[in-house]
């Protein structure tokens, strides 16, 4: 637990120093960004053309699939054709099941890319009864296949990334720890073992999964388990098959942003279903929100942290209302800043009022509280919409709940009987503070920071309040002056989503001036969703395209967004091919894979429903498949 001793003041997590070609990675060194080209890999000129465009736009790695033994040759080419245009940018070489081509592609790039899901093993969805002796024997059988690879990379001083996904995890592991953040990591020692027996170190590692929450434990459960065996390889972050536009920001900043908080991260990929030189500006934005976080007012550590930071346990609270306890968390949209609110102004928070209907539709991702602060509402409301207000308004009218300062709270004896608002800074709880909310359960926290790591400033706020067991429900608050739209997705869903993800906070509230309320209560529902606290749409696990890919991804999924984004929890999993299908997409109840030119695969879950359906066809047939297994409900009006 060496590193978790705190995870309030920001430390980097101090690994060794691997050099990929011109570049360090690990150690002092820079966090750097790569990414991965999309077009064929036989198609060297396209291959080289793409790669600059993402090395002009950041890209410090470029990753390129090589299939096969013929691809794998082909990466001379690319690189010889990037050098003579003067790009010395190291580039990796992506393996799936293919060993030979690991081998051949080693004596000519700089680093490769294997998978312990699928290097040395088949993958069948079978669960297989081993013992002791049956499952060394498997060991024993796998370090005969990769030896020849460790041995090549030692002797061309190549580098090598073990990639773990969580989809893609062998029969063999998952038979033994089942589909966990245990079974990622050891799926990834047990070739690093392998590695460290032929004394080869220049190992980068990675913990992938589409799941935010899987994927920070894993990564988390990694440093734990190279503790215990005095090893601190670098770190590749990323969440894979994160989608398109906003969901997908939303979804990579959680996860990566997560890890960076905690120091924890060497290079980093935002895995977009976008073109990959997309894909650079928005890891950029991730890493410069925590460029001055080394600058941060020290926090007091506090005596326990009474958190898993393994798997997810919501801290626990009571219920006011509807916020706390075992209710989802709330979404609080700030109109305080309106000079007039009217009907018109619920329209972008999720409600639509009907004239001739005289009634109001609301929306799944329909706002749970207003803050009007000054501002009266003389017009009658949805009925699942309750109102905030500044003390000195809500005295007057006495409609919904009010909001305090602590200077006011202290100072008042008027209050609501049922729910009352108190804003507090991270650094404000005092004995007397405490008390007040040890013997008031009406107060819900509004919880605001002014600190430049405002997640372990607000962690330790927790935590103190859990120490002492003050059960008060909290609503995260945060204010936000960007004019930048991805820097605003990024850092809300950084300050915010590094919270949720460990079971803290039972509400958020994100406030700015420069944006409107419809952008800020999308973002509000997205950081929910992403952070898994709270389902309000369909989510898609699309993965971003490689030289592998059978269909346009990006056309693809807009078209299978465009049908079934009303489908609120269902998961849809789009995949360019075989090799990221079933196992990639593995935690979807849906899949769409491409199986051939031309050709669709269409999943339940794991299971193979429709084979090699014509892409014209591949749509309606999902269609199809979900209203046969009642997952399918038609759009709103």
């Amino acid at each position: 637990m060496s590193h978790f001793k705190s995870l309030t003041n920001y430390k980097r997590f101090k690994t060794i120093e691997v050099k990929v070609g011109p570049i360090s990675i690990g150690g002092k060194n820079p966090i750097h960004i790569q990414s991965m080209t999309t077009a064929n890999t036989m198609n060297t000129s396209a291959t080289v053309e793409e790669s600059i465009r993402m090395i002009d736009a950041g890209c410090k790695l470029v990753r390129i699939t090589a299939p096969n033994k013929r691809d794998a040759e082909n990466l001379a080419n690319i690189k010889n054709e990037l050098r003579i245009k003067g790009y010395d940018t190291p580039l990796v070489a992506d393996i799936h099941y293919t060993p030979n081509a690991a081998e051949i592609a080693a004596k000519i790039v700089e680093k490769v890319r294997i998978n312990p899901g699928n290097y040395a093993d088949k993958k069948k969805f079978e669960e297989i009864d081993y013992n002791d002796e049956s499952y060394n024997n498997e060991l024993l059988r796998i370090e005969d296949k990769f030896t020849p690879l460790v041995l090549i990379c030692k002797q061309n001083n190549t580098s090598m990334r073990i990639g773990t996904n969580h989809g893609s995890l062998s029969d063999r592991i998952l038979s033994r720890y089942g589909d966990t953040p245990k079974g990622m990591v050891e799926s990834a020692l047990e070739f690093l073992r392998i590695c460290r027996k032929h004394d080869y170190h220049n190992i980068v590692i990675s913990m992938k999964a589409s799941n935010t929450r899987v994927m920070v434990y894993a990564y988390r459960l990694l440093v734990l388990e190279m503790a215990k065996e005095g090893m601190n390889y670098p770190l590749h972050l990323g969440v894979t098959e994160a989608g398109e536009g906003e969901d997908g920001r939303i979804k990579s900043a959680v996860g990566i942003g997560t890890l960076l908080s905690e120091g924890i991260g060497d290079t980093i990929r935002v895995s977009l279903t976008e073109a990959p030189e997309h894909e650079m500006p928005v890891a950029q934005k991730i890493l410069d929100h925590f460029k001055n976080i080394h600058k941060h007012e020290k926090i007091t550590e506090t005596e326990q942290h009474k958190i898993d930071y393994f798997q997810y346990k919501r801290r626990k609270t009571f219920q006011i209302e509807n916020i706390g306890n075992k209710n989802v968390p709330i979404v609080i949209s700030d109109l305080s800043n309106r000079k007039k609110i009217t009907q018109a102004s619920f329209f972008s928070l999720g409600y639509r009022y009907s004239v001739p209907l005289d009634k109001w539709h609301i929306s799944e991702m329909a706002s749970d509280f207003i803050y009007i602060g000054e501002n009266e509402i003389n017009f009658e409301i949805p009925g699942t919409l309750r109102i905030i207000s500044n003390y000195s308004s809500w005295k007057k009218h006495k409609k919904g709940f009010p909001i305090f300062s602590l200077k006011e709270y202290e100072n008042l004896n008027f209050f609501s009987k049922e729910l009352n608002f108190l804003k507090i800074y991270d650094n404000e709880l005092t004995p007397s503070l405490a008390n007040i909310l040890m013997n008031d359960k009406s107060i819900v926290i509004f919880l605001k920071s002014k600190n430049i790591n405002s997640v372990g400033a607000m962690r330790k706020f927790f935590f103190e309040l859990m120490e002492k067991k003050i059960e008060n429900p909290i609503i995260i608050s945060r204010k936000y002056e960007f004019n930048d739209d991805e820097q605003l997705q990024i850092s809300a869903s950084i300050d915010i989503g590094s919270l949720l993800i460990d079971g803290l906070g039972d509400g958020i509230c994100i406030s700015s001036e420069n944006y409107s309320n419809k952008v800020l209560n999308s973002l509000s529902f997205g950081i929910l969703q992403a952070s898994r606290t709270r389902i309000s749409k369909t989510e898609y696990i699309s993965c971003p395209s490689c030289g592998r890919t059978l269909f346009d991804l990006q056309e693809t999924t807009a078209k299978i967004r465009k049908v079934t984004d009303h489908l609120k929890g269902v998961k849809i999993g789009i995949m360019g091919c075989i090799v990221n299908g079933p196992g990639e997409m593995a935690d979807a109840d849906y899949g769409y894979v491409g199986t051939g030119p031309g050709r669709i695969t269409l999943y339940k879950e794991k299971t193979v429903v429709k084979k090699n359906v014509p892409e014209s066809e591949a749509v309606d047939a999902l269609i199809d498949l979900i209203k046969e297994n009642g997952d399918w409900v038609d759009k709103a009006d």
